[in-house]
């Protein structure tokens, strides 16, 4: 008689495990997902102390082309779905200066380009974002840039000096882009 009771207590879980209710397992939802990661890296990052300035003898002193092709890899360029572009500056010399960000294409034409406008120290440090996607410019833009040139000019003399500790321009960029992943 000690059986008994055990076999039917086994008899009714294992009744219990076979009538219990679960759902069809859906594995296909995983072709439903889309993953959007934000990616943020540095873009750009220039200083330029003023008795480098001082020595140019004009007033267009610095310009720079960099190579710049992380948007134009084919996964990226596909699945950007928009994002901001950060610019900070800061002038630390006796010289207010013209500066300009310029977004190029494979064959040199401008595609985009921001300009800033300097004053003389003291000043405080210029933020400026600007947004691409649907929201902003356009994201043809950020696909097409091959290229970043800077162009800055002294806009004052080539002989004063800034009575602040190690006078010096920075010049500064990140990128933060959402991308979908599919």
């Amino acid at each position: 008689m000690k059986y008994i009771p055990k076999s039917i207590l086994a008899i009714l879980f294992c009744t219990g495990i076979f009538s219990s209710c679960a759902e069809k397992q859906d594995f296909d939802q995983l072709d439903d997902l889309d993953i959007t990661p934000t990616a943020e890296a540095s873009i750009l990052y220039v200083e330029t102390p003023e008795d480098l300035i001082n020595q140019d003898p004009g007033t267009y002193f610095y310009s720079q082309t960099f190579n710049f092709d992380a948007f134009n890899e084919e996964f990226v360029a596909d699945n950007i779905l928009d994002g901001v572009i950060t610019y900070e500056l800061e002038n630390t010399t006796s010289k207010p200066l013209d500066i300009t960000f310029e977004f190029l294409d494979e064959a040199g034409n401008t595609l985009d380009s921001e300009n800033f406008m300097l004053n003389a120290a003291p000043t405080a440090i210029l933020t400026r974002e600007i947004a691409y996607g649907p929201a902003g410019r356009s994201l043809d833009i950020i696909r097409n840039t091959s290229a970043i040139r800077v162009s800055t000019t002294n806009l004052g003399d080539n002989t004063s000096v800034s009575s602040l500790p190690n006078p010096t321009v920075f010049l500064r960029s990140s990128a933060k882009f959402r991308i979908l992943l599919q």
